[in-house]
């Protein structure tokens, strides 16, 4: 399956950005209110600066506690990106998030920011296709 399915079955409800410069605790409260695991560090929608997800987050309260919630989620987003393409497979891309130990992925067309992928719609999509193998081998032997 290419990740172009995989957006194609999302809801339109389009990738939840937040703007540099945005204090953790406003990116803490998007994240709670939305009901997301992370969140497009982004000035205009379209270009990723970097992506700051709820782990982060928890991370840096157990490191220093409460007084990170003042910070900017620049400093703790992550900047350095891997992307995807819509044309990439899912197999490639459940690879590079287990490669990168990461859960969500913003698919790019150039520069420009066209969906954003988790692992979890990874994962289903991938097992709608072990699916539809299985029935399709199963008519094979039964002759269907």
């Amino acid at each position: 399956m290419l990740v172009s399915q995989i957006l194609k079955s999302k809801s339109d409800d389009g990738v939840v950005t937040i703007p540099p410069g945005t204090s953790v605790a406003k990116a803490a409260e998007v994240l709670s209110s939305r009901r997301i695991g992370a969140l497009v560090v982004s000035p205009d929608g379209k270009q990723v600066s970097g992506i700051l997800s709820e782990r982060d987050v928890v991370r840096e309260l157990g490191r220093r506690g409460p007084a990170c919630l003042g910070d900017s989620v620049d400093s703790l987003m992550t900047s350095k990106i891997v992307s995807c393409t819509r044309a990439e497979r899912t197999n490639d891309v459940l690879q590079k998030m287990t490669d990168g130990r990461f859960r969500h992925m913003p698919v790019m067309e150039g520069d420009e920011m066209v969906g954003l992928i988790s692992i979890g719609d990874v994962v289903k999509a991938r097992l709608m296709e072990l699916a539809a193998e299985k029935d399709a081998l199963e008519g094979m032997i039964k002759g269907f």
